[in-house]
């Protein structure tokens, strides 16, 4: 789940199933019961149609961490990050860096820094697209150290630079789910 309305779905579905809930956050769904694994196989069956999937195993749960931190840091916490991603990481999810950037490689045939990149790229593209901050202020909003940076990376990734694609009529972005 990568967004307030994915929670909201999951949560009026989950429900509707007579699940009692404590939370439900991006990525993670607590109940207030045992959950059966008859009640997963329903579960999994109701939320499969809406693009959503349980996930059960211990190094699918770690991905789907990483990359719900990032997500979270990048779109909703405007990148307000007080120390490296590394050190971010490995502190919420009390596991060795390394580590974790092994199982993320290895699963996701990516780096977790080449995601945290992709996901930051989709950031500046919504913003530009909203037009109401101009390159500079982006830089700055999600913590670039110049607009050069920002410029340089961004034309890596997209193959055009931040001006030409604000000039873009058809702005086509990845669903974040598809990163």
């Amino acid at each position: 789940m990568v967004c307030s309305r994915c929670k909201m779905v999951v949560k009026s579905e989950l429900e509707k199933l007579g699940l009692q809930l404590s939370s439900v956050n991006l990525g993670e769904v607590k109940t207030l019961n045992t959950v059966t694994d008859l009640q997963k196989a329903t579960i999994s069956e109701h939320l499969k149609p809406l693009g959503f999937e349980l996930i059960d195993d211990k190094k699918s749960k770690t991905i789907d961490k990483i990359k719900t931190l990032i997500i979270d840091l990048v779109h909703n916490k405007n990148n307000e990050i007080n120390t490296n991603l590394s050190d971010y990481l490995s502190s919420h999810l009390a596991q060795d860096y390394s580590n974790l950037s092994n199982l993320f490689s290895e699963v996701e045939n990516t780096s977790i820094e080449k995601y945290f990149i992709s996901q930051k790229i989709e950031k500046v593209k919504e913003l530009l697209m909203y037009d109401e901050m101009s390159i500079s202020e982006i830089a700055f909003y999600l913590n670039y150290s110049s607009v050069a940076y920002l410029s340089n990376q961004f034309k890596k990734v997209t193959g055009f630079s931040p001006t030409y694609y604000k000039q873009l009529k058809d702005k086509k972005r990845k669903q974040i789910e598809d990163l």
